[in-house]
């Protein structure tokens, strides 16, 4: 395989009754391989259906375990069980993806694999994004749309909020019908809320979830989020292009914060049919109680496409039933790891900048692959955060490579972090007061003191507005790597850096990191 895979599983390797195929997909802490059966399943319990009923063809889903620090390994484990216990709970809904059974690897002879967990989930022909990679406005949109509203009724009417629905997590079957995968990051409702990770995909959050709080249950949210979603998603498939404007993820998240608090308006896409105006227009009311509710949305979508209401097929039972939770306590995942996680890879991967000339098949394990190295250790889920950060710095110095580099050595790439001693947290470690000027793109201090956790979404952005700001200020002249002197400069000052005339002596150990990786992340030939 030409990407660097989180799990290296051989083709041919065999796992109960499922032998390894091709690879499917990757995300940072987790991998997809095509599967077929070799035989009966002894992993069933014998209240479930019979073994033969397994279909020959599957996806399995390589999750590691004793990979990772304790602090990611639990908040790892807990999107795992996410995703596990909606499985199990909506076993009957047809528009989700099917989990049949879970194993884990007891292999000593390959350590690497030793204790996997594995999902075994149905596998799907494709994915949303890389139809759209190929067919910016499919035929089949304002179908495949119904279908996708009809997956988050049933998630809705159930009890839970997706909180990441976008195109890598719509999967398209060998029928050309959509399910609805990577459950990772939803959450059942506890009254009006729900609890979910500080993690999202900015495009696709709703403008209150932008500035929420974050408490000890993690952020609260909302069916109106998904309804947000959707209405992004849909204007995408329709017009090939998002609702707000703004040539990167962060400036459209700057427009949705500006259109929530009125001081811009929302421009739609002149593309897009009148009946899927009003419909889009509903979906992205500034405000959650003004958006449309689910089942007022399905009936309207299904009108506007010309579809009729599709049938409930009773689907098969998810294998292992309660077995599945417990053996979820040594599952590993991460939130930007679906089945689907990023890209199909024999689909050719995400779609690119809608409006941008598609020239290629681009998959997010290789997004921004002429600038930051592809077999190196830097997680799939970051990568497209990274290069997309560092493209809106106009500075020079502030490059992917040198992001990724600075990124490894504060946290070794851990969201999760937390170091109370010395107020610092993140992926990126920022103190709280310093991070309250850099959350936003034009450099004014939001209303508060920010509280951690801070999401890679807040902090890798933040991290590139710093050092944006911090490259004008170092004086020309000073000893050593101006990349590296940067990264000196976040982790003291720029006035340290300066009156030291190149890097403090106390931040040596420290930069001479950031230059090893800078070193290692950066293609060969890129300055």
């Amino acid at each position: 395989m030409s990407d660097p895979y989180a799990v290296q599983v051989p083709k041919g390797y065999r796992v109960g009754s499922w032998e390894v195929r091709e690879p499917i997909a990757t995300g940072a802490f987790g991998s997809v391989y095509a599967a077929r059966r070799t035989g009966p399943s002894d992993n069933l319990p014998s209240d479930d259906l019979p073994s033969d009923d397994l279909p020959s063809t599957a996806a399995l889903k390589f999750l590691p375990t004793g990979t990772h620090t304790p602090r990611q390994l639990t908040h790892l484990r807990e999107l795992a069980e996410r995703e596990l216990e909606l499985l199990s709970r909506l076993r009957s809904a047809p528009r989700l993806i099917r989990l049949y059974e879970t194993l884990t690897v007891d292999d000593p002879a390959h350590p690497e694999l030793d204790g996997a967990t594995v999902l075994v989930l149905e596998k799907a022909d494709g994915s949303l994004a890389a139809l759209l990679s190929r067919a910016p406005r499919p035929a089949a949109g304002p179908a495949l749309l119904a279908q996708i509203c009809e997956g988050l009724a049933q998630l809705h009417r159930a009890g839970w909020v997706h909180g990441d629905l976008k195109p890598a997590n719509v999967l398209l079957m060998e029928d050309g019908s959509a399910r609805l995968a990577d459950f990772n990051m939803a959450a059942e409702l506890d009254g009006t809320h729900a609890y979910t990770p500080a993690f999202s995909t900015p495009d696709y959050t709703p403008p209150e979830l932008l500035w929420a709080e974050i408490g000890e249950r993690g952020r609260r949210i909302r069916p109106s989020a998904d309804i947000w979603a959707f209405g992004v998603l849909a204007h995408l498939v329709l017009t090939d292009s998002y609702p707000l404007p703004g040539g990167t993820p962060s400036a459209r998240r700057d427009a949705a914060v500006a259109y929530a608090r009125g001081t811009d308006e929302l421009r739609l896409s002149p593309r897009l049919p009148d009946i899927w105006r009003e419909i889009v227009r509903d979906c992205l009311a500034r405000t959650h109680q003004e958006r449309i509710t689910g089942e007022a949305l399905l009936r309207r979508v299904e009108s506007a496409a010309g579809t009729a209401r599709s049938a409930r097929v009773p689907r098969r039972p998810v294998r292992g039933g309660r077995a599945v939770l417990g053996a979820a306590a040594g599952v590993v995942a991460v939130a930007a790891l679906a089945y689907g996680i990023s890209a199909i890879a024999n689909d050719g991967g995400d779609a690119q900048e809608p409006g941008a000339k598609r020239t290629a098949k681009v998959s997010a394990a290789r997004y921004g692959a002429s600038e930051l190295r592809t077999d190196k250790g830097v997680p799939v889920a970051y990568r497209a955060l990274i290069v997309d950060s560092a493209h809106d710095c106009v500075q020079a110095p502030v490059t992917p490579g040198l992001i990724a580099a600075m990124l490894k050595s504060e946290s070794n790439f851990d969201a999760q972090l937390s170091d109370p001693a010395m107020d610092e947290y993140g992926i990126a470690r920022w103190t709280p007061r310093v991070l309250r000027y850099y959350l936003r793109s034009d450099g004014k201090p939001t209303a508060k003191v920010p509280e951690p956790p801070f999401t890679p979404a807040q902090s890798i952005p933040a991290m590139s507005r710093y050092l944006c700001a911090i490259v004008p200020r170092l004086r020309s002249g000073l000893d050593g790597d101006e990349k590296v002197l940067v990264a000196a400069a976040y982790r003291t000052s720029y006035r340290k850096v300066n009156d030291a005339g190149g890097v403090p002596p106390k931040v040596r150990a420290y930069a001479d990191r950031v230059a090893h990786y800078l070193k290692e992340y950066t293609p060969p030939g890129k300055k």
